[in-house]
C-alpha cells in the first residue's frame, strides 16, 4: 500500500469512526472536509458537475469531465456510508454531495447557530491576562476566528486584527497605538510573529520599543535638548 493511500485509509476511519447520527453534524463535516482535502476532492461540495461533454469535445475536457464524475460519486458513497443507517435511507437517492451538504445544513441550522453563538462569545471575551504569554492567546484566538469561518461566519481580517488587539492588557498600548499610527496591514499569523518579536520588550517595560516589524525596531523618537522648556 501506497504512503498516500495510507494516509487516506487513516483519515477516512476518522469519518467511519463517528458517523453522522444528527447530533455531531458539524464535526463530521470538518472532518469530511479534512479528508476530502487530503485526496484533493473537497472541490466536488462546491463545484457542480458540470454538463456532460460532446463527442468532439478535446480529450483534456473528457478527462477532467469523468474524474470529476467519478468524484462526486466516490464522495457520494462516503459521505452516505459514514452516516447512521436512518440518515443513509433518507439520503440514498440523492447523487450530488452538493445538494445532500445544503440539506443537511438546513437540518442541522439550529445546532450550527448555537455553536456559532458559542464561538463568537468565546472569541469576544478572550482577555490576555497581565504577564501571560502572548502566543498561546492568539493561537486560540485564531482558531475561534478559524472555526467561526467554517461556519458561514467569516470574519474580515481587519475586524479579525481589531479583536485581538483590543484582547490584549494596557501594557500593550504603545504597540497598538503604532500598529494603528503606521496603518500596518498583516495577516493574523504576521501579527501573532510580531507579538511574539515584541513581547519580551513589553515585559521588560522598555518604554521606547513599540514593536518589531521585519527585524527592525520601531522607536519613539528622542526628545531633543531644549524642546518643551519655555
Amino acid at each position: 500500500m501506497s504512503s498516500s493511500n495510507h494516509n487516506s485509509f487513516s483519515l477516512r476511519s476518522v469519518l467511519e469512526k463517528e458517523k453522522l447520527n444528527g447530533s455531531n453534524f458539524l464535526e463530521w463535516y470538518r472532518n469530511l472536509r479534512i479528508v476530502l482535502r487530503q485526496e484533493k476532492r473537497d472541490y466536488v461540495l462546491e463545484k457542480v458537475l458540470p454538463e456532460k461533454y460532446r463527442s468532439n469535445a478535446p480529450q483534456s475536457d473528457k478527462n477532467a469531465w469523468d474524474k470529476h464524475s467519478n468524484d462526486v460519486v466516490d464522495v457520494t458513497c462516503l459521505m452516505l456510508a459514514t452516516m447512521n443507517s436512518d440518515l443513509q435511507k433518507q439520503y440514498k437517492n440523492m447523487a450530488s454531495p452538493i445538494e445532500m451538504i445544503t440539506s443537511l445544513k438546513v437540518m442541522f441550522e439550529e445546532q450550527a447557530r448555537t455553536e456559532r453563538y458559542q464561538m463568537v462569545k468565546s472569541l469576544v471575551q478572550c482577555k490576555l491576562p497581565k504577564d501571560a504569554p502572548v502566543s498561546p492567546h492568539v493561537i486560540k484566538m485564531m482558531g475561534y476566528i478559524d472555526n467561526l469561518g467554517k461556519l458561514d461566519c467569516p470574519i474580515s481580517q481587519e475586524l479579525a486584527t481589531d479583536i485581538i488587539l483590543q484582547s490584549l492588557p494596557s501594557s500593550y498600548d504603545q504597540f497598538i497605538m503604532n500598529y494603528n499610527m503606521n496603518s500596518l496591514t498583516k495577516t493574523l499569523t504576521e501579527l501573532h510573529g510580531m507579538l511574539k518579536t515584541a513581547e519580551p520588550n513589553i515585559k521588560k517595560g522598555t518604554p521606547n520599543v513599540l514593536m518589531v516589524q521585519g527585524g527592525k525596531k520601531f522607536k519613539k523618537p528622542k526628545q531633543r535638548q531644549g524642546e518643551g522648556q519655555g
